[in-house]
């Protein structure tokens, strides 16, 4: 198959699957060295923002996006509202994305306060999720972000939080 094709094969599916895909979840399309080359070619070629749309790479795969030269006219028209997540959820998502894996009592004595419904609103938002029992009295659960959390927070792994203390913590995407 040429690179064409796949890079069309490509942009339909990720356009199709409105989440990122990997690399396995492609490799129905081709080779791994094929699927690359033409992923990096997609990229250059999307990234003039001629097509309105840009190539992301996030939470270990690629998405769509709309290119930052677009981002007004889908404001005018779409008016988008970015999800709401108050202070204490921003506080304790901080706490489990920089620290993790981390108990319940160990985030209520990171944070002075409880994190009962917080952590609960975080847990249905599908942000943090359990990872683990910690070896202790009570085997206390331990609590890790998801691939959910990077996706929305434009990360491709934890590693590209930005240094405590540095800026803007945590950047809401929609």
């Amino acid at each position: 198959m040429d690179t064409q094709t796949l890079k069309a094969q490509i942009l339909a599916v990720l356009f199709a699957a409105g989440r990122p895909l990997s690399l396995r979840d492609l490799s129905p399309l081709g080779t791994e060295e094929a699927l690359t080359r033409a992923i990096v070619a997609l990229e250059h070629d999307l990234a003039g923002g001629q097509s309105g749309v840009q190539l992301e790479r996030v939470a270990g795969g690629w998405r769509l996006v709309v290119h930052p030269l677009h981002l007004t006219a889908v404001e005018q028209v779409l008016r988008p509202t970015p999800p709401r997540i108050s202070k204490a959820a921003l506080e304790v998502l901080a706490l489990i994305a920089y620290q993790q894996p981390l108990t319940r009592a160990e985030l209520e004595a990171l944070r002075g306060k409880s994190v009962e419904g917080v952590l609960d609103g975080l847990l249905e938002r599908q942000l943090v999720q359990v990872v683990g029992e910690k070896d202790a009295v009570g085997r206390p659960k331990l609590f890790g972000t998801t691939e959910r959390f990077l996706e929305m927070f434009g990360l491709e792994s934890l590693a590209d939080l930005p240094p405590v203390g540095e800026g803007p913590v945590l950047l809401l995407r929609s």
